[in-house]
Order: C-alpha cells, then structure tokens, then sequence
C-alpha cells in the first residue's frame, strides 16, 4: 500500500500529525529516479505561545508560511547555512507546523535536506508529487516511540525547551 498523504492528514492538531509522521516515508523525485526514507525524527512547533516557534513572534516574512493552509512545505534558512523543512499543520491562521529532523538513513535536519537537494525553491509549495516531495503511508505500523525535548532551544526559556515536542521512533512491527 502506497498512499500520498493530502491536506486532510496535515489539517489535525499539531501534535497528532508530529505523532502519525513517524514511520511515514519521505519521497523525494530527481529526475526519472525516485528515493525513499521512512520518517524516524520529528519535532512540533505549536501555535502563538510556543517561545520555540517562529510563529510566536507574529507573522512576518519567515514566518507567514506557518500561518498558511495545512499540507504545504515551510522551509527557511538558518543559521545562514542549513535549509529546515517543516510541513504545515492546523488551521489557517494559526502558526504551527512540524520539523523533519530525521529518517531512516540521515539524522538531522541540515543533512536531510542537503542530502535531498531541498532548499527554499520548496517554500510555500504543496505536499504532493507534482512537486517533488512528498510523503506516503506504506502501512507502516509503529510499535514504540518516544518523547524528549526539542534540539537547540534553550533560548526559548526553561517551560518550552522542556515541552516534549520532539518524537523518536524506536521500533516497528
């Protein structure tokens, strides 16, 4: 089974998306060639009071594609070097989504999209194969995972560095 997942799965709270990525496959088409990378790490950005979120500060030119419809990719630049790749999730108009941080054979979010070839070309681009990108359930079925705190955001104060919003996956059946 192979089933592109649409907005419909993306328009959910964020946390239940962050949840039902993993295990999700990650397929990138270059070319005529087509890769696959089952989703092992991802981490939520949730709404206006999450001091982690780019949201958190209002919509601006970074951060609008946050505030868009769901099932769209939201990738930026940071720390001048490495691309972030984020699906939109929720509601329009409320800022969250969630960072691919990991999958099955690259760990990391800056390595990812380096390895993929993803960068802001992407940004504001539907979730689909007409683009590019897109991810699938394979019917993968997830038997452990688990939670810790977010990578990187201390800056964010002790209360959301501390917020279990990044998922690991740890075992399938």
């Amino acid at each position: 089974m192979r089933k592109v997942l649409t907005k419909s799965f993306f328009n959910r709270p964020t946390l239940v998306v962050t949840e039902k990525l993993l295990g999700k496959f990650l397929v990138r088409r270059k070319g005529k060639k087509e890769e696959s990378y089952m989703i092992t790490e991802v981490e939520a950005y949730d709404g206006f009071k999450d001091k982690a979120s780019h949201g958190s500060r209002g919509k601006n030119k970074r951060s609008e594609m946050m505030f868009g419809p769901p099932g769209y990719w939201f990738v930026y630049l940071t720390y001048g070097m490495y691309w972030m790749m984020n699906v939109v999730t929720g509601a329009k108009g409320y800022p969250a989504a969630v960072l691919i941080r990991g999958v099955s054979e690259i760990s990391g979010p800056g390595k990812l999209t380096r390895n993929l070839k993803i960068d802001k070309k992407l940004n504001n681009k539907l979730i689909s194969k007409k683009n590019g990108l897109w991810i699938e359930d394979r019917g993968v079925r997830i038997k452990k995972f688990k939670r810790t705190p977010r990578i990187g955001i201390d800056f964010a104060g002790p209360y959301w560095a501390k917020r279990k919003y990044r998922f690991l996956l740890v075992e399938v059946d």
